[in-house]
C-alpha cells in the first residue's frame, strides 16, 4: 500500500471507528486494513474488529465515497448535487432495503452502519471469494457453466423476494432525500433515445426506421415501469458478482432500484453492457441461463411460463441494452469510455459493439422478429466497415 493509500485508509478506518462507536454506544477499534477493489473515487477496505463490546463480526468491509469538503459539511445534499451524492444515497438505501430481507433472500452483504455526511458504509464481509470475472476468464468447464447458472438463479431469487416491495424502497429514498429518487441509469436510457439516432446517422450513415424508434421508446419503459418489476443492483458486471458456497452474491448497489427484471437476465446475454466485456455465450448456454432464472420467478410471474412471451420480453430488454451500449461507446468520447470497467474480459469498444449488434440480430431471427433482425444486421455490418478502415 502506497503512502497515499495508507493515509487514505487510516482516515477511512478512523471514520468507521467513530461511526461504529456512536452506533454501538461503546468503543470499537478496527485494525489491519486491507485494500480491496475500488475506483478513483472510492476506498474499499477489509478491516479486523480488534476491540468491541458487542457481537460484531470478526472482519468488516468499509466503503467510502470521496467528495468535496463542502459536500460533506452539507451532508452531500446541497443544491447542485453531484452524481457522487446520488450514487452514494442510492447505494445506502439499497443496502438498507436488502438488509431488511431475510438471510435466505438477501442478495449480498448486509448493512451494519452508514453515515451520509461521511459517505461511509460499513458492511458484512462475504469473505475471500472468486469474482465471476475470474471464473469466466478461465473458460474452464464445468466451472463456467456452474457460475453462470448460479448467477441466473441468484437473480431469480432476488427478483422473486422483492416483487411488490417497491413502496418500501421508495419510502427509504424519501427519508434521505427527494432529489435523488430519479434513477441515473433510467436517465441515461432516456438520453440514449434522443441521441443514438443522430449518432448512427452521423457515424454510420444509418437512418433509424420509425418502427425501431417506436420499439426503443417502448423498451425504455422497462427502466421506469414494466410488468415484472423487482429490485435490481443494475450494475451486474462480473467484477460486481462473487461466487461462494451460497452461490452468486452481488456487490455495488450504486445504481440499485426497481426495474423490469428482464433487464437483469438480458444484461448477461448482452455480455454485461455496463462494461467493455466480450464474453460470448452460446445459444444453448444462454437458453440454460434464461431457464434457470425463469424456474425461480415463474411462481410470481406465471405469464413467463409462455415461451413466446418470455422470448419477446428478453428480446426487448436486449434491444434497449444494445442501444445503451451504442450511446456509451460509439462516440469517440473518452470520458464515457473511461467509465467502463476494465478487467480480463475487456475488449476494444469496436469489437464489443459489433458483437452485441450481431448477437442481437441472431436472437431476433430466432424469435421471428425480422424488423429488429434486419436493422441489427445493418448496424453490425456498418460498424465492421467503419472500424475496418
Amino acid at each position: 500500500m502506497t503512502a497515499l493509500l495508507a493515509e487514505r485508509a487510516a482516515d477511512v478506518v478512523s471514520a468507521a471507528q467513530q461511526l461504529l462507536t456512536k452506533r454501538m454506544g461503546a468503543a470499537v477499534k478496527l485494525s489491519d486494513p486491507m485494500e480491496l477493489s475500488g475506483s478513483g473515487r472510492t476506498t474499499v477496505l477489509r478491516v479486523r474488529v480488534a476491540e468491541n463490546a458487542f457481537s460484531l463480526p470478526r472482519t468488516l468491509i468499509v466503503k467510502q465515497v470521496r467528495g468535496s469538503a463542502q459536500d460533506r459539511r452539507t451532508g452531500g445534499m446541497a443544491p447542485g448535487v453531484t452524481s457522487i451524492d446520488a450514487a452514494f444515497l442510492r447505494e445506502a438505501v439499497s443496502y438498507q432495503f436488502t438488509t431488511a430481507l431475510s438471510r435466505e433472500q438477501r442478495p449480498g452483504a448486509y448493512l451494519i452502519a452508514h453515515s451520509v455526511p461521511d459517505r461511509l458504509l460499513v458492511l458484512s464481509d462475504l469473505g475471500d471469494n472468486a469474482l465471476l470475472t475470474s471464473v469466466l476468464q478461465t473458460r474452464a468447464e464445468p466451472n463456467t457453466r456452474n457460475a453462470l447458472m448460479a448467477f441466473a438463479q441468484a437473480l431469480g431469487r432476488m427478483h422473486a423476494a422483492t416483487v411488490g416491495r417497491e413502496p418500501d424502497f421508495v419510502a427509504l429514498m424519501r427519508r434521505v432525500d427527494s432529489v435523488h429518487r430519479v434513477d441515473g441509469i433510467a436517465q441515461q436510457a432516456q438520453a440514449a433515445i434522443a441521441d443514438v439516432p443522430g449518432l448512427l446517422e452521423a457515424e454510420l450513415g444509418i437512418e433509424v426506421p420509425g418502427e425501431i424508434a417506436e420499439r426503443i421508446v417502448h423498451g425504455n419503459r422497462l427502466f421506469t415501469g414494466g410488468r415484472y418489476r423487482a429490485f435490481s443492483p443494475s450494475d451486474l458486471c462480473p467484477d460486481n458478482v462473487i461466487m461462494n458456497d451460497e452461490g452468486a452474491r452481488f456487490l455495488d448497489y450504486e445504481w440499485g432500484g426497481f426495474r423490469d427484471a428482464t433487464l437483469d437476465i438480458a444484461y448477461a446475454l448482452v455480455s454485461f453492457p455496463g462494461c467493455l466485456c466480450d464474453f460470448e455465450l452460446s445459444r444453448s448456454r444462454a437458453r440454460e441461463m434464461v431457464e434457470a432464472w425463469r424456474s425461480v420467478v415463474v411462481g410470481v410471474w406465471p405469464s413467463l411460463a409462455d415461451d413466446t412471451v418470455l422470448a419477446e420480453r428478453i428480446l426487448e430488454a436486449r434491444l434497449i441494452w444494445v442501444w445503451l451500449s451504442t450511446y456509451w461507446f460509439l462516440p469517440a468520447d473518452h470520458t464515457r469510455i473511461a467509465t467502463a470497467r476494465e478487467h480480463g474480459l475487456s475488449v476494444p469498444r469496436s469489437e464489443a459493439l459489433i458483437n452485441r449488434w450481431s448477437a442481437l440480430a441472431e436472437d431476433a431471427r430466432v424469435t421471428g422478429d425480422d424488423a429488429v433482425g434486419d436493422f441489427a444486421e445493418q448496424v453490425s455490418a456498418m460498424l465492421e466497415e467503419r472500424w475496418a478502415e
